[in-house]
């Protein structure tokens, strides 16, 4: 019955091996396959196919060496940047500082003539430290500052203002903890009449861009981020925060109108989106469930970039919109995830190799196991007539009422072995008699307890 049982359990790892195999090769990707990580497509990419070359161009490395040693503060033709010059100077310090502004979107040459005047050996004994800010990228040193919240995101983007990274740089080079927080942009309700010229645009063209603004349509991906309701967009170029001269707003700066909550009053329950020059403000549906993830990953990704080049805002909302959408098909606003069905041939596809070695070498066990318990067929079945009546002539001297039954059976099966002819059938007939002696003469030796009688052990010494 062992026997038996071995040999089923064989043959099934066998026909689950030949299974698994042919599952696992049918399923592998036939044909031409694209390797398209050997032509990516970034090889193909030039500077400035995305519009974020600027037209402006900065002088010779020397010359602005030559500017940085004459004044405080260099400012560069095309620079936009602004900054609060009493606010550092009360709470940081400008003294032994000086300020190199350069305009952004400026092609690699450009940008390594900046950088170069900081490194230039003419200043290497200056009494000053060099702060270098390109577009809104500010650096000093071995230091670079970056806004990392909302707040420095529109202080940065919205309104060009570097005061708080200047503020990180220099108190990083001069070793003095963390800077100060510089004041926060400061907001204003639109006048009615600002108001209502962007609320008509928006009523009939669903889009308002103001003068000096870069956008030319509503990027295409509109549509699936806010896929419920058209958005409308409004477009507004780098708010000038510039100081009033009045001392009430020397800290905070001329405010900016905030056209987002005021045009959702007008427009409700419809996506209001107002892009301030490379920052995206958005009032409406699910704001609190998206707005300030989408905001900050966009920021967080494509804030260094965004600094030091001219982007149009087409490239900058096109960008915003994706993040949306992304968080909008992550299920985690407003639709859920699309049900899958569980497919458990892609979950168990890599282990299938796995299961097929396995077996594998539990078909090979199990036959060379199968091979050791059988009785050797290759051997005349006189041989094994003549040891197997030996083992059951002395076996039968110790046998009682339990071992006798089985001993029966075996001598009964010899027997039977001894009366068939030598030819190619009653030799196999035969030898199939002769394992059914083996086993009960094996069943014998057990009852008795007398392992050295086990057929397998005693026709050892016979050569059988």
């Amino acid at each position: 019955m062992a026997d038996r049982t071995l040999g089923i359990v064989r043959w099934l790892l066998a026909g689950l091996a030949v299974a698994v195999a042919v599952v696992f090769l049918l399923h592998q990707r036939q044909g031409d396959v694209d390797v398209s990580y050997g032509q990516s497509p970034s090889s193909d990419y030039e500077e400035g196919d995305a519009g974020e070359l600027s037209d402006h161009s900065v002088p010779s490395t020397a010359e602005m060496v030559r500017r940085v040693q004459a004044d405080p503060v260099v400012r560069l033709p095309g620079s936009d940047a602004q900054w609060n010059r009493e606010w550092l100077r009360e709470h940081v310090g400008t003294g032994g500082v000086r300020l190199l502004f350069a305009p952004p979107g400026l092609d690699e040459q450009e940008t390594e003539r900046v950088l170069g005047v900081a490194e230039d050996p003419a200043l290497a004994d200056a009494p000053f430290e060099l702060v270098t800010v390109t577009g809104t990228k500010v650096r000093g040193g071995v230091y670079t500052a970056a806004a990392d919240d909302l707040d420095g995101f529109q202080r940065q983007f919205a309104a060009g203002d570097v005061t708080g990274l200047i503020a990180a740089v220099i108190t990083g080079m001069r070793d003095e903890g963390d800077a100060p927080t510089a004041p926060r942009v400061t907001w204003r309700e639109p006048t009615t009449a600002e108001l209502d010229a962007v609320a008509a645009d928006l009523q009939r063209d669903r889009v308002h861009v103001a003068e000096g603004a870069t956008l030319s349509d509503v990027p295409g991906n509109a549509s699936n981020a806010f896929p419920d309701t058209e958005p409308m967009v409004v477009a507004l170029p780098q708010q000038d925060t510039a100081l009033q001269q009045d001392t009430a707003q020397q800290d905070t700066g001329r405010p900016v109108p905030d056209y987002a909550p005021a045009l959702a009053e007008r427009f409700p329950g419809t996506p209001i989106v107002v892009v301030y020059g490379s920052y995206v403000d958005y009032v409406g549906p699910h704001r609190e469930e998206f707005y300030e993830v989408a905001t900050a990953g966009m920021y967080g990704m494509l804030g260094d970039r965004l600094s030091r080049y001219a982007y149009p805002q087409d490239n900058v909302l096109f960008a915003w919109l994706n993040k949306v959408t992304d968080i909008r098909y992550a299920g985690l606003f407003d639709r859920a995830l699309p049900y899958q069905p569980f497919d458990p041939l892609k979950v168990t596809m890599p282990a299938l190799p796995f299961v097929f070695g396995g077996c594998v070498l539990g078909f090979v066990v199990l036959s060379v196991t199968a091979l050791r318990r059988r009785p050797s067929h290759g051997r005349p079945p006189t041989v094994r007539i003549a040891a197997l009546s030996a083992l059951s002539v002395e076996v039968s001297g110790l046998t009682g009422e339990t071992g006798n039954p089985s001993l029966t059976r075996a001598i009964t099966h010899l027997n039977a072995a001894k009366e068939l002819d030598g030819s190619a059938v009653g030799t196999r007939n035969a030898h199939k008699l002769l394992d059914k002696a083996e086993t009960e003469l094996a069943e014998t030796a057990r009852l008795i307890g007398r392992r050295d009688y086990e057929p397998r052990r005693y026709l050892a010494g016979w050569g059988v």
